[in-house]
């Protein structure tokens, strides 16, 4: 993200002498994307980030695709998705290419380690949960609704808290950088006025408490498709200050501005963040087109080198039957789709939607995970004919 950000204690210039109390140095850390010249923070920390004690692997995490390729739409429910479980360690596969995974989560327990993803930007989309998002940077508290982005190698651990319900997260890893789309954004870097959001609605770390404390600290890794396990000898949120491009943020979705106009508006007019070969696009409540002959629900249309996937954060969603809060849809390249029968017509003359979704477009087609057949409707591609002329009936779950 190009905003520059600062917390806790810095020396005056970058590699200077900057000494702990008992003397000795801090221990200078640079992180950032694209080797030296992308988004990057210092961190100073009491401790040398590099005293790791032992290593191992833990397991490979090699996701495995449905071998059923017949071409159609598909929709998953994730209210059929077994409860509990880490909110790093028991992710649910639903899609994945080579640029972009999406998996599902709803779990009930704080990890114990630490984690961080050294392959993958990720984007955390708060279905429902409320806790604090702990990482090297300091704490960041998140809501319902957040789009929590954790640039990749960032250590953090997701400290829920139970006692505001249960935690449910939507997880797109990313392969890219996570940033906003470029076209909100001027040569400064800066979002412009036009943009659906601005800097006000960026939430970042602000409470930065170093830990100063020896001992055995698990830090579970992603990297290489695998899940590896590194023991540092001091607790590894001993940073003191830092300073910088990078670092993890929330944008949370009722702060999307919706751009609306007299007429139906393209689903770009959603779009919240650009990653490399995906996007991803907040609908959020807002009024109709004003157009007296205007018809809201969106136009049949094909998906020419792109895949559709769409989350259905609330049970309301204009164009379409047969799905309820938490559904997935796929909808891949090579078939035309659009409002379900009666939807069009029933769209003319409304003035207001308070449908709330997450859309993910990927530019190469999505494989599904074998994982996501249990939580499968096996007959949603036929929900577009009529149901007096079809045996599809809508799920429950």
């Amino acid at each position: 993200m190009p905003i520059y950000h600062q917390l806790g204690s810095i020396p005056r210039k970058r590699h200077i002498v900057f000494r702990r109390p008992d003397g000795g140095l801090y221990a200078e850390e640079l992180m950032g994307h694209e080797g030296f010249v992308g988004t990057s923070s210092l961190l100073y920390h009491t401790h040398p980030p590099t005293t790791v004690m032992s290593a191992r692997k833990l397991r490979d995490l090699r996701w495995e695709e449905d071998t059923d390729t017949s071409l159609r739409h598909r929709h998953f429910l994730t209210s059929r998705v077994a409860r509990g479980g880490s909110p790093t360690l028991d992710r649910l596969p639903l899609l994945f290419n080579s640029d972009i995974g999406m998996l599902y989560v709803e779990p009930d327990v704080t990890d114990s380690h630490f984690y961080r993803n050294s392959q993958a930007d990720e984007v955390v989309y708060v279905v429902e949960g409320h806790g604090v998002l702990e990482s090297v940077f300091g704490d960041l508290p998140y809501r319902p609704g957040d789009y929590v982005v954790i640039h990749r190698n960032i250590t953090h651990r997701w400290r829920l808290d139970p006692g505001q319900g249960p935690s449910k997260f939507l997880v797109m890893e990313s392969r890219g950088h996570i940033r906003f789309p470029k076209r909100y954004r001027n040569d400064f870097g800066q979002l412009l006025e036009g943009a659906p959001f601005s800097e006000r609605d960026i939430r970042r770390p602000m409470l930065l408490e170093p830990r100063d404390e020896k001992g055995a600290f698990p830090i579970v890794v992603k990297q290489y498709d695998a899940l590896n396990e590194l023991v540092l000898d001091h607790h590894p949120f001993d940073v003191v200050g830092w300073d910088g491009y990078f670092y993890p943020w929330i944008f949370n979705i009722h702060d999307f501005e919706p751009i609306v106009g007299r007429i139906h508006q393209p689903p770009p007019v959603h779009q919240t963040f650009q990653g490399d070969g995906f996007v991803i696009c907040s609908f959020c409540p807002r009024p109709y087109d004003f157009d007296p002959e205007a018809v809201p629900a969106p136009y049949n249309h094909s998906n020419v080198d792109s895949d559709e996937v769409l989350f259905y954060a609330s049970s309301e969603f204009m164009s379409r039957k047969g799905i309820e809060y938490g559904s997935i849809t796929h909808h891949p390249d090579g078939l035309p789709h659009g409002p379900h029968p009666g939807r069009a017509e029933a769209s003319i003359g409304a003035k207001y939607t308070n449908e709330l979704a997450v859309m993910m477009d990927s530019f190469r087609p999505l494989k599904v995970a074998k994982s996501a057949l249990s939580i499968e409707d096996p007959r949603y591609h036929q929900s577009w004919i009529d149901a007096q002329h079809a045996q599809f009936s809508p799920p429950t779950s």
